[in-house]
């Protein structure tokens, strides 16, 4: 099989799996209520004894009671959470250019890494001055570790698809999500093979 189409492909899961995976992190900032809920009743948090109880369990009930007592008293602050997801939503759009054509819009794996490693110390500064847990601070620096290799291998993948085709100096033309059909592709080599 031809490398840049390989390359290619590889680029279009490792961005789905991206846009995918931000998009499902901004869903679960809306519903925070019913799923620390659910959460507290599959691990059973509630049911160990206050004496007994581990530090995740202590901390799941704590955020549980917050939470409940901010939807009684203060409803109107889960709006920001609300445009929590929304920015996650619109982050997700962005990295459909990289579908679209990843070669010419790279930078968006460098704004996607950059992001991933920005993760980290604000995960650690911010996390300890609202006092969340170490641990669970680190479940957060993992989102960006682990959020940092896709983009890193898309961005790796199409500078090698650049030098392959032989556009550093010029726009390459804008890559289709799907084969537009054997004709397309004869066009395009044609033209490819006129410059």
């Amino acid at each position: 099989m031809n490398r840049t189409l390989t390359l290619l492909r590889r680029i279009r899961f490792l961005t789905w799996f991206f846009i995918i995976g931000i998009f499902l992190s901004g869903v679960t900032a809306i519903p925070l209520i019913t799923e620390v809920n659910w959460l507290v009743e599959i691990t059973g948090a509630s049911q160990l004894s206050p004496s007994a109880q581990p530090a995740w369990a202590a901390w799941l009930l704590k955020v549980q009671n917050s939470l409940n007592d901010t939807a009684i008293k203060y409803p109107f602050l889960f709006y920001g959470t609300d445009w929590l997801a929304f920015g996650h939503f619109v982050i997700a759009l962005a990295f459909v250019g990289g579908l679209i054509d990843p070669v010419r819009n790279r930078w968006l794996f460098t704004f996607g890494m950059a992001a991933c490693v920005m993760v980290i110390p604000f995960a650690l500064i911010f996390g300890g001055i609202r006092g969340i847990p170490w641990w669970w601070r680190c479940v957060d620096c993992s989102f960006g570790v682990f959020g940092f290799v896709p983009v890193w291998l898309c961005r790796k993948w199409a500078v090698e698809v650049e030098r392959k085709r032989g556009f550093e100096d010029e726009d390459p033309p804008p890559l289709k999500l799907r084969p537009a059909g054997k004709e397309a592709d004869e066009g395009r080599l044609a033209k490819e093979a006129a410059r």
